[in-house]
Protein backbone atom coordinates (compact mmCIF):
# COMPACT_ATOMS: atom_id res chain seq x y z
CA UNK A 1 0.00 0.00 0.00
CA UNK A 2 1.62 3.61 -0.61
CA UNK A 3 1.93 5.87 1.43
CA UNK A 4 1.70 10.05 1.64
CA UNK A 5 5.18 10.61 0.77
CA UNK A 6 5.16 8.84 -2.49
CA UNK A 7 7.18 10.37 -5.81
CA UNK A 8 5.71 11.00 -8.81
CA UNK A 9 7.52 8.47 -10.48
CA UNK A 10 6.28 5.76 -8.33
CA UNK A 11 2.83 7.58 -8.50
CA UNK A 12 2.41 7.23 -12.26
CA UNK A 13 2.88 2.94 -11.54
CA UNK A 14 0.78 3.18 -8.56
CA UNK A 15 -2.34 4.94 -11.20
CA UNK A 16 -1.76 2.76 -13.87
CA UNK A 17 -1.72 -0.59 -11.88
CA UNK A 18 -5.01 0.68 -10.22
CA UNK A 19 -6.41 1.49 -14.44
CA UNK A 20 -5.33 -1.82 -15.07
CA UNK A 21 -6.98 -3.86 -12.17
CA UNK A 22 -10.00 -1.79 -12.55
CA UNK A 23 -10.71 -2.48 -16.11
CA UNK A 24 -10.20 -6.49 -15.52
CA UNK A 25 -12.56 -6.12 -12.53
CA UNK A 26 -15.27 -4.01 -14.75
CA UNK A 27 -15.29 -7.01 -17.66
CA UNK A 28 -15.37 -9.88 -14.82
CA UNK A 29 -18.70 -8.10 -13.68
CA UNK A 30 -20.44 -7.54 -16.70
CA UNK A 31 -19.38 -11.19 -17.76
CA UNK A 32 -20.82 -12.46 -14.80
CA UNK A 33 -24.15 -10.44 -15.29
CA UNK A 34 -24.03 -12.09 -18.93
CA UNK A 35 -23.77 -15.71 -18.08
CA UNK A 36 -25.68 -15.76 -14.75
CA UNK A 37 -28.79 -13.20 -14.75
CA UNK A 38 -30.30 -13.89 -18.23
CA UNK A 39 -34.10 -15.34 -18.01
CA UNK A 40 -34.31 -17.18 -21.15
CA UNK A 41 -38.20 -18.38 -19.51
CA UNK A 42 -39.79 -15.52 -19.29
CA UNK A 43 -37.92 -12.62 -20.78
CA UNK A 44 -35.67 -9.52 -19.13
CA UNK A 45 -33.69 -10.90 -16.23
CA UNK A 46 -33.83 -13.13 -13.00
CA UNK A 47 -35.26 -10.94 -10.17
CA UNK A 48 -33.05 -12.63 -7.69
CA UNK A 49 -29.98 -14.51 -8.18
CA UNK A 50 -28.05 -15.99 -4.62
CA UNK A 51 -24.61 -16.41 -3.77
CA UNK A 52 -24.15 -19.39 -5.46
CA UNK A 53 -25.12 -18.12 -8.86
CA UNK A 54 -28.55 -19.92 -8.02
CA UNK A 55 -31.72 -18.00 -9.66
CA UNK A 56 -34.83 -17.61 -7.63
CA UNK A 57 -36.91 -18.02 -10.76
CA UNK A 58 -40.45 -16.41 -8.94
CA UNK A 59 -38.54 -13.61 -7.95
CA UNK A 60 -39.97 -9.97 -8.80
CA UNK A 61 -38.79 -7.71 -11.68
CA UNK A 62 -37.86 -4.39 -10.45
CA UNK A 63 -37.62 -1.13 -12.70
CA UNK A 64 -34.56 -0.16 -10.42
CA UNK A 65 -32.81 -3.16 -11.06
CA UNK A 66 -33.73 -3.34 -14.88
CA UNK A 67 -32.81 0.15 -15.42
CA UNK A 68 -29.03 -0.35 -13.75
CA UNK A 69 -28.90 -2.83 -16.17
CA UNK A 70 -29.92 -1.22 -18.76
CA UNK A 71 -27.59 2.04 -18.08
CA UNK A 72 -24.57 -0.18 -17.29
CA UNK A 73 -24.67 -2.25 -20.23
CA UNK A 74 -25.14 0.67 -22.48
CA UNK A 75 -22.37 2.64 -20.92
CA UNK A 76 -20.18 -0.49 -21.20
CA UNK A 77 -21.18 -1.02 -24.89
CA UNK A 78 -19.77 2.74 -25.39
CA UNK A 79 -16.52 2.47 -23.68
CA UNK A 80 -15.60 -1.06 -24.52
CA UNK A 81 -17.50 -1.50 -28.04
CA UNK A 82 -18.10 -5.37 -27.63
CA UNK A 83 -21.68 -6.59 -29.10
CA UNK A 84 -22.19 -8.41 -26.25
CA UNK A 85 -22.77 -5.75 -24.15
CA UNK A 86 -24.43 -4.05 -26.73
CA UNK A 87 -27.20 -7.21 -27.04
CA UNK A 88 -27.86 -7.15 -23.34
CA UNK A 89 -28.29 -3.61 -23.55
CA UNK A 90 -31.39 -3.91 -25.96
CA UNK A 91 -32.30 -6.84 -24.33
CA UNK A 92 -32.92 -4.38 -21.05
CA UNK A 93 -34.58 -1.67 -23.31
CA UNK A 94 -37.15 -4.32 -24.46
CA UNK A 95 -37.89 -5.55 -21.66
CA UNK A 96 -38.40 -2.55 -19.45
CA UNK A 97 -40.51 -1.19 -22.95
CA UNK A 98 -42.76 -4.09 -23.07
CA UNK A 99 -43.70 -4.59 -19.04
CA UNK A 100 -42.60 -1.48 -17.23
CA UNK A 101 -44.63 1.40 -19.24
CA UNK A 102 -48.07 2.67 -18.18
CA UNK A 103 -49.53 3.49 -21.20
CA UNK A 104 -52.42 4.43 -19.60
CA UNK A 105 -51.69 7.00 -16.30
CA UNK A 106 -48.15 7.33 -17.57
CA UNK A 107 -44.78 6.55 -15.62
CA UNK A 108 -43.40 3.00 -15.02
CA UNK A 109 -44.72 0.56 -12.93
CA UNK A 110 -42.15 0.03 -9.74
CA UNK A 111 -42.30 -4.14 -9.93
CA UNK A 112 -43.36 -6.82 -12.17
CA UNK A 113 -43.75 -10.62 -11.51
CA UNK A 114 -41.35 -13.24 -12.56
CA UNK A 115 -43.63 -13.56 -15.79
CA UNK A 116 -44.32 -9.89 -16.57
CA UNK A 117 -47.34 -9.19 -15.57
CA UNK A 118 -47.68 -5.75 -12.88
CA UNK A 119 -46.92 -6.79 -9.11
CA UNK A 120 -46.61 -3.20 -7.75
CA UNK A 121 -48.28 -0.63 -9.83
CA UNK A 122 -47.01 2.75 -7.69
CA UNK A 123 -45.34 5.20 -9.56
CA UNK A 124 -42.14 5.50 -6.94
CA UNK A 125 -40.29 8.60 -8.30
CA UNK A 126 -36.51 7.16 -7.43
CA UNK A 127 -38.48 4.59 -10.16
CA UNK A 128 -39.15 7.12 -12.95
CA UNK A 129 -35.44 8.67 -11.99
CA UNK A 130 -33.89 5.97 -12.81
CA UNK A 131 -35.69 4.91 -16.26
CA UNK A 132 -34.35 8.57 -17.46
CA UNK A 133 -31.04 7.46 -15.96
CA UNK A 134 -30.98 4.39 -18.24
CA UNK A 135 -32.91 5.21 -20.86
CA UNK A 136 -30.78 8.03 -22.06
CA UNK A 137 -27.36 5.63 -21.58
CA UNK A 138 -28.67 3.82 -24.08
CA UNK A 139 -30.08 6.18 -26.89
CA UNK A 140 -26.26 7.48 -26.57
CA UNK A 141 -25.30 4.14 -27.38
CA UNK A 142 -28.26 3.63 -29.93
CA UNK A 143 -29.86 6.61 -31.08
CA UNK A 144 -32.93 5.00 -30.90
CA UNK A 145 -35.26 7.93 -30.48
CA UNK A 146 -37.82 5.71 -28.51
CA UNK A 147 -35.64 6.08 -25.85
CA UNK A 148 -35.17 9.70 -25.95
CA UNK A 149 -39.05 10.57 -26.34
CA UNK A 150 -39.68 8.19 -23.10
CA UNK A 151 -37.05 10.27 -21.50
CA UNK A 152 -38.87 13.03 -22.12
CA UNK A 153 -42.40 11.44 -21.45
CA UNK A 154 -41.17 10.90 -17.73
CA UNK A 155 -39.44 14.24 -16.98
CA UNK A 156 -42.89 15.10 -18.17
CA UNK A 157 -44.36 13.14 -15.03
CA UNK A 158 -41.99 13.66 -12.39
CA UNK A 159 -41.96 17.46 -13.28
CA UNK A 160 -46.37 17.65 -13.85
CA UNK A 161 -47.31 15.16 -10.62
CA UNK A 162 -43.92 15.02 -8.37
CA UNK A 163 -42.82 18.65 -8.13
CA UNK A 164 -43.86 20.89 -5.37
CA UNK A 165 -44.65 24.03 -6.45
CA UNK A 166 -45.46 25.72 -2.86
CA UNK A 167 -41.99 24.69 -1.14
CA UNK A 168 -39.80 23.03 -3.98
CA UNK A 169 -38.56 19.88 -4.81
CA UNK A 170 -40.31 16.59 -4.86
CA UNK A 171 -42.53 14.11 -3.48
CA UNK A 172 -41.64 10.60 -3.37
CA UNK A 173 -44.68 8.15 -4.62
CA UNK A 174 -47.82 8.26 -5.54
CA UNK A 175 -50.81 5.60 -6.67
CA UNK A 176 -50.85 4.75 -10.49
CA UNK A 177 -53.06 7.12 -10.84
CA UNK A 178 -50.86 9.66 -9.04
CA UNK A 179 -52.80 10.48 -6.14
CA UNK A 180 -50.91 11.27 -2.64
CA UNK A 181 -50.17 7.39 -0.81
CA UNK A 182 -49.74 6.94 2.26
CA UNK A 183 -46.94 4.54 2.64
CA UNK A 184 -43.93 6.79 0.82
CA UNK A 185 -40.99 4.77 1.60
CA UNK A 186 -38.68 3.40 -0.97
CA UNK A 187 -37.73 0.10 1.63
CA UNK A 188 -38.90 -0.55 5.42
CA UNK A 189 -36.05 0.97 6.69
CA UNK A 190 -36.40 4.47 5.40
CA UNK A 191 -38.94 7.01 7.32
CA UNK A 192 -42.04 7.72 5.67
CA UNK A 193 -41.27 10.94 5.11
CA UNK A 194 -42.20 13.37 1.93
CA UNK A 195 -38.96 14.25 1.17
CA UNK A 196 -35.75 12.29 0.47
CA UNK A 197 -32.17 13.08 -0.24
CA UNK A 198 -32.07 9.54 -2.05
CA UNK A 199 -34.73 10.28 -4.36
CA UNK A 200 -33.46 13.92 -5.07
CA UNK A 201 -30.09 12.30 -5.62
CA UNK A 202 -30.97 10.22 -7.97
CA UNK A 203 -33.43 13.06 -9.61
CA UNK A 204 -30.60 14.88 -10.53
CA UNK A 205 -28.37 12.09 -12.06
CA UNK A 206 -30.96 11.45 -14.29
CA UNK A 207 -31.96 14.69 -15.36
CA UNK A 208 -28.06 15.57 -16.08
CA UNK A 209 -27.44 12.18 -17.95
CA UNK A 210 -30.67 13.57 -20.31
CA UNK A 211 -29.33 17.04 -20.48
CA UNK A 212 -26.19 15.53 -21.95
CA UNK A 213 -28.38 13.94 -24.86
CA UNK A 214 -31.18 16.73 -25.04
CA UNK A 215 -29.66 20.26 -23.53
CA UNK A 216 -32.93 21.83 -23.26
CA UNK A 217 -33.26 24.91 -21.39
CA UNK A 218 -35.90 23.36 -19.17
CA UNK A 219 -33.98 20.78 -18.07
CA UNK A 220 -30.97 22.77 -17.51
CA UNK A 221 -32.84 24.94 -15.10
CA UNK A 222 -34.36 22.19 -13.28
CA UNK A 223 -30.50 21.00 -12.65
CA UNK A 224 -29.44 24.42 -11.42
CA UNK A 225 -32.48 24.08 -8.94
CA UNK A 226 -31.71 21.02 -7.77
CA UNK A 227 -28.06 22.06 -7.33
CA UNK A 228 -29.45 24.81 -5.33
CA UNK A 229 -32.39 22.27 -3.10
CA UNK A 230 -28.87 20.51 -1.95
CA UNK A 231 -26.85 23.59 -1.12
CA UNK A 232 -29.93 24.39 0.87
CA UNK A 233 -31.63 21.96 2.33
CA UNK A 234 -29.75 18.29 2.24
CA UNK A 235 -26.11 19.26 3.01
CA UNK A 236 -25.77 19.76 6.45
CA UNK A 237 -23.48 23.10 7.48
CA UNK A 238 -22.82 21.91 10.42
CA UNK A 239 -21.53 18.75 9.92
CA UNK A 240 -21.47 17.88 5.49
CA UNK A 241 -23.34 14.97 6.09
CA UNK A 242 -26.44 14.74 4.38
CA UNK A 243 -29.71 15.01 5.68
CA UNK A 244 -31.58 12.47 4.69
CA UNK A 245 -35.33 12.68 5.22
CA UNK A 246 -36.92 15.87 5.13
CA UNK A 247 -41.06 16.32 5.21
CA UNK A 248 -43.10 18.96 2.87
CA UNK A 249 -41.39 21.83 4.47
CA UNK A 250 -38.23 20.89 4.53
CA UNK A 251 -37.66 20.58 8.49
CA UNK A 252 -35.51 17.47 9.15
CA UNK A 253 -37.15 14.97 10.44
CA UNK A 254 -33.97 12.15 11.33
CA UNK A 255 -30.20 12.45 12.24
CA UNK A 256 -29.32 9.23 10.63
CA UNK A 257 -25.90 9.53 8.85
CA UNK A 258 -25.11 7.71 5.91
CA UNK A 259 -22.06 7.71 4.88
CA UNK A 260 -22.14 5.78 1.23
CA UNK A 261 -24.73 8.50 0.28
CA UNK A 262 -22.47 11.12 1.95
CA UNK A 263 -18.84 9.75 -0.44
CA UNK A 264 -21.58 9.60 -3.31
CA UNK A 265 -23.18 12.81 -3.18
CA UNK A 266 -19.76 14.32 -2.77
CA UNK A 267 -18.67 13.42 -6.37
CA UNK A 268 -21.46 13.41 -7.83
CA UNK A 269 -23.49 16.55 -7.38
CA UNK A 270 -19.91 17.99 -8.68
CA UNK A 271 -20.22 16.36 -11.88
CA UNK A 272 -23.69 17.40 -12.84
CA UNK A 273 -22.77 21.07 -12.08
CA UNK A 274 -20.06 20.42 -14.74
CA UNK A 275 -22.36 18.71 -17.26
CA UNK A 276 -24.36 22.07 -17.35
CA UNK A 277 -21.33 24.20 -17.06
CA UNK A 278 -22.53 26.08 -14.21
CA UNK A 279 -19.35 27.71 -12.87
CA UNK A 280 -20.63 29.17 -10.19
CA UNK A 281 -21.81 25.75 -9.12
CA UNK A 282 -18.81 23.89 -9.96
CA UNK A 283 -16.62 26.20 -7.61
CA UNK A 284 -19.50 25.62 -4.23
CA UNK A 285 -19.44 21.63 -5.29
CA UNK A 286 -15.73 21.47 -5.60
CA UNK A 287 -15.47 22.83 -1.78
CA UNK A 288 -18.58 20.52 -0.88
CA UNK A 289 -17.10 17.32 -2.60
CA UNK A 290 -14.08 18.20 -0.08
CA UNK A 291 -15.94 19.22 2.71
CA UNK A 292 -18.64 16.12 2.32
CA UNK A 293 -15.50 13.50 1.69
CA UNK A 294 -13.64 14.31 5.00
CA UNK A 295 -17.15 13.69 7.13
CA UNK A 296 -17.76 10.94 5.10
CA UNK A 297 -14.51 9.99 6.09
CA UNK A 298 -15.69 9.21 10.05
CA UNK A 299 -17.05 6.44 8.87
CA UNK A 300 -13.92 4.51 7.32
CA UNK A 301 -12.95 1.31 9.96
CA UNK A 302 -9.00 0.77 10.04
CA UNK A 303 -9.06 -1.67 7.00
CA UNK A 304 -10.25 0.90 4.35
CA UNK A 305 -14.02 -0.16 4.30
CA UNK A 306 -17.15 2.19 5.21
CA UNK A 307 -19.35 1.70 7.82
CA UNK A 308 -23.25 1.37 6.71
CA UNK A 309 -24.74 4.10 9.14
CA UNK A 310 -24.74 5.66 12.05
CA UNK A 311 -27.65 7.38 14.56
CA UNK A 312 -26.00 10.02 16.73
CA UNK A 313 -29.03 10.33 18.70
CA UNK A 314 -28.33 6.74 19.95
CA UNK A 315 -24.82 6.54 19.20
CA UNK A 316 -25.56 3.58 17.23
CA UNK A 317 -23.26 2.07 14.39
CA UNK A 318 -24.90 0.03 11.86
CA UNK A 319 -21.26 -2.00 11.47
CA UNK A 320 -21.96 -3.36 8.07
CA UNK A 321 -19.72 -3.00 5.06
CA UNK A 322 -22.11 -3.32 2.02
CA UNK A 323 -20.89 -3.57 -1.25
CA UNK A 324 -22.04 -0.15 -2.98
CA UNK A 325 -21.10 2.35 -0.42
CA UNK A 326 -17.02 1.06 -1.13
CA UNK A 327 -17.90 1.06 -4.51
CA UNK A 328 -19.13 5.03 -4.42
CA UNK A 329 -15.80 5.28 -2.07
CA UNK A 330 -13.13 4.58 -4.44
CA UNK A 331 -14.84 7.53 -6.99
CA UNK A 332 -15.14 9.76 -4.29
CA UNK A 333 -12.07 9.98 -2.24
CA UNK A 334 -10.14 10.18 -5.67
CA UNK A 335 -12.34 12.86 -7.00
CA UNK A 336 -10.83 15.00 -3.93
CA UNK A 337 -7.25 13.72 -4.79
CA UNK A 338 -7.90 15.14 -8.30
CA UNK A 339 -9.20 18.80 -6.38
CA UNK A 340 -6.85 19.22 -3.74
CA UNK A 341 -3.79 17.06 -4.47
CA UNK A 342 -3.85 15.26 -1.42
CA UNK A 343 -2.58 12.51 -1.53
CA UNK A 344 -4.19 11.04 1.21
CA UNK A 345 -7.45 10.59 -0.77
CA UNK A 346 -5.72 8.88 -3.41
CA UNK A 347 -4.17 6.32 -0.65
CA UNK A 348 -7.74 6.01 0.84
CA UNK A 349 -9.67 5.50 -2.78
CA UNK A 350 -6.67 2.60 -3.09
CA UNK A 351 -7.79 1.34 0.33
CA UNK A 352 -11.49 1.17 -0.60
CA UNK A 353 -10.53 -0.53 -3.49
CA UNK A 354 -8.55 -3.04 -1.35
CA UNK A 355 -10.94 -3.98 0.88
CA UNK A 356 -13.34 -4.48 -2.13
CA UNK A 357 -10.65 -7.12 -3.39
CA UNK A 358 -10.18 -8.89 -0.34
CA UNK A 359 -13.15 -8.72 1.21
CA UNK A 360 -16.50 -8.62 -0.94
CA UNK A 361 -14.59 -9.78 -4.81
CA UNK A 362 -16.80 -13.63 -4.66
CA UNK A 363 -13.34 -15.05 -5.86
CA UNK A 364 -15.41 -18.63 -6.42
CA UNK A 365 -18.65 -17.71 -8.27
CA UNK A 366 -17.95 -14.18 -9.62
CA UNK A 367 -19.27 -10.69 -8.81
CA UNK A 368 -19.64 -9.25 -5.40
CA UNK A 369 -20.96 -10.35 -2.28
CA UNK A 370 -23.86 -7.58 -0.72
CA UNK A 371 -21.57 -7.07 2.33
CA UNK A 372 -19.90 -8.36 5.24
CA UNK A 373 -20.35 -7.71 8.55
CA UNK A 374 -18.44 -6.19 11.90
CA UNK A 375 -16.58 -9.31 11.81
CA UNK A 376 -15.70 -9.74 7.77
CA UNK A 377 -17.97 -12.69 7.26
CA UNK A 378 -20.45 -12.75 4.11
CA UNK A 379 -24.01 -11.55 4.54
CA UNK A 380 -25.09 -14.80 2.39
CA UNK A 381 -28.66 -13.82 3.33
CA UNK A 382 -28.46 -11.44 0.78
CA UNK A 383 -28.66 -11.53 -3.36
CA UNK A 384 -25.85 -11.49 -5.13
CA UNK A 385 -28.46 -10.35 -7.99
CA UNK A 386 -31.18 -9.08 -7.21
CA UNK A 387 -34.43 -5.98 -6.66
CA UNK A 388 -31.50 -3.69 -5.41
CA UNK A 389 -28.31 -5.53 -6.33
CA UNK A 390 -27.42 -4.57 -9.73
CA UNK A 391 -23.57 -3.74 -11.57
CA UNK A 392 -24.54 -0.36 -11.49
CA UNK A 393 -22.47 0.94 -8.33
CA UNK A 394 -19.15 -1.53 -9.41
CA UNK A 395 -19.17 -0.83 -12.61
CA UNK A 396 -19.55 2.95 -12.34
CA UNK A 397 -16.77 2.96 -9.75
CA UNK A 398 -14.53 1.14 -12.53
CA UNK A 399 -15.62 3.01 -15.22
CA UNK A 400 -14.78 6.44 -13.13
CA UNK A 401 -11.71 5.36 -12.15
CA UNK A 402 -10.70 4.49 -15.33
CA UNK A 403 -11.58 7.99 -16.66
CA UNK A 404 -9.94 9.71 -13.84
CA UNK A 405 -6.84 8.18 -13.64
CA UNK A 406 -6.52 8.34 -17.59
CA UNK A 407 -7.22 12.58 -17.02
CA UNK A 408 -4.41 12.56 -14.10
CA UNK A 409 -1.51 10.64 -15.56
Amino acid sequence: MIEEHILNEELLKILSAYKAEVYHEWLSILNYWSKNTIDTAFGGFYGSVDNNNVPREAAAKGIVMNSRILWTFSASSIRIGNKEFTDIADRAFNYIMQHFIDHEQGGVYWSVDHRGNILDDRKQIYGLAFCIYGMSEYYKMSENPAALELCKILFTCIEQYSYDIKYGGYFEAFTREWKMIDDLRLSEKDANEKKTMNTHLHIIEAYANLYSVWPDTGLRQKISSLLDIFEKHFINKDSFHLNLFLDEQWNLRSSLISYGHDIEAAWLLLQCAEIIQDDEYIKIYRKHAVEIANSAAEGLDSDGGLWYEYEPLDEVMIREKHSWPQAEAMIGFLNVFQITGNKKYLLQSLKSWEFIKDQLVDKKNGEWFWGVDENNLVMNNKDKAGFWKCPYHSCRACMEIQYRVTAII
